[in-house]
């Protein structure tokens, strides 16, 4: 019995002996993983940096482009302008008027980057309210024509300015709309 006991004690010395060694030796397998893993994360975090700058640059880059376009997105140059006239005090197309506008039609269909602006006038003969109301009746019966020969309505800027009071124009040149061919600027 008492050679068990020794062979037990002897056992156990043993066993605690080896779990010392091997807490030791996970010890320092744990902290040499761990300083490659610091070392890993060190450079991987430098990498993070430099994506991120880079990433940075080319934002401000494209926001600085965006910027630009967004800032011309209305920008147009002028190309044509033709005055359709009007009789005293009526807003109906004639044939001349017709004709003209059937050439602004043409170019239109030809060119998609075109747009037209269209400008109602009257002369100054009556209240300024009457002719206001005049001068928009005028534009919308040349948008209407427009529209009627296939020319999209977003392409169709109009506005009624009422009265021009100059006094070196005769008065059948004040009633008029002028269309203003306009395209894109690059």
């Amino acid at each position: 019995m008492q050679q068990r006991t020794w062979m037990f004690l002897l056992t156990l010395v043993a066993l605690v002996s080896v779990g010392c060694a091997t807490r030791g030796w996970v010890r320092e397998d744990t902290d040499r993983r761990l300083a490659g893993s610091e070392e890993r994360l060190g450079r991987s975090i430098g990498e993070v940096g430099v994506v991120a700058r880079t990433a940075g640059e080319r934002a401000e880059v494209v926001d600085q482009r965006l910027t630009r376009l967004w800032s011309r997105r209305n920008a147009r140059e002028f190309v044509e302008s033709v005055d359709v006239r009007f009789r005293f005090d009526r807003a109906d197309l004639d044939d001349g008027a017709q004709t003209a506008l059937l050439g602004i039609v043409r170019e239109l269909q030809t060119n998609r980057g075109l747009t037209v602006d269209l400008a109602g006038f009257t002369d100054p003969t009556g209240p300024r309210d009457y002719n206001l109301g005049l001068a928009h009746r005028r534009v919308e019966a040349v948008r209407r024509f427009l529209a009627q020969q296939g020319v999209e309505l977003p392409r169709i800027h109009a506005i009624g300015l009422g009265p021009i009071n100059g006094n070196g124009i005769k008065p059948a040149e004040k009633r008029r709309v002028t269309v203003r061919l306009m395209v894109a600027s690059e």
